[in-house]
């Protein structure tokens, strides 16, 4: 059943009443816009979106999945370790689903792509240190800004799958 209310802009926006409710939900779900869907900020489905890029069997194609349960990864070992509950208390799972992620990260990896050169050109080459120090610092750059730009890629990637 569909109802015309008019607003305060003279403008007139359709209600649609829910049939079913139950519980505390009853007043957020009687009534909402028939033409905006009821959906949260976060509607990413990180594991659908995984298995449709098919993540697990290029990894275990690419040798990862034998390589980490060498190296004592297991999925029970994960699991006591609390690693998945780690990650969420420091944000990782969220920032996946997060859609201003991949701009982030991309707007990180172009500053330390730039910095490198940057810092090189500012740092003087009068004792070897400072020579020393330039090589770690374009080093540092240019692994974390290739890193920033892959993770960049990978969750824009991981978002746009839906």
């Amino acid at each position: 059943m569909a109802l015309l209310v008019s607003s305060m802009a003279t403008t007139q926006m359709p209600l649609q009443f829910a049939s079913k409710t139950s519980g505390y939900k009853k007043a957020a779900t009687t009534m909402r816009g028939a033409g905006k869907p009821a959906t949260t900020s976060n509607n990413i489905k990180l594991l659908t979106n995984v298995e449709k890029l098919r993540l697990l069997t290029k990894a275990e194609k690419a040798g990862l999945l034998s390589a980490a349960e060498k190296a004592g990864f297991s999925l029970s070992s994960i699991e006591k370790l609390g690693l998945l509950s780690k990650a969420e208390e420091l944000g990782v799972l969220s920032a996946a689903t997060d859609p201003s992620t991949p701009s982030a990260l991309l707007t990180l990896s172009l500053g330390l792509l730039g910095l490198g050169p940057f810092l090189v050109f500012l740092v003087p080459e009068e004792y070897p240190w400072e020579i020393g120090l330039q090589v770690v610092v374009a080093l540092g750059c240019v692994v974390g800004g290739s890193a920033a730009f892959a993770a960049s890629n990978f969750v824009s990637n991981l978002q746009k799958s839906s």
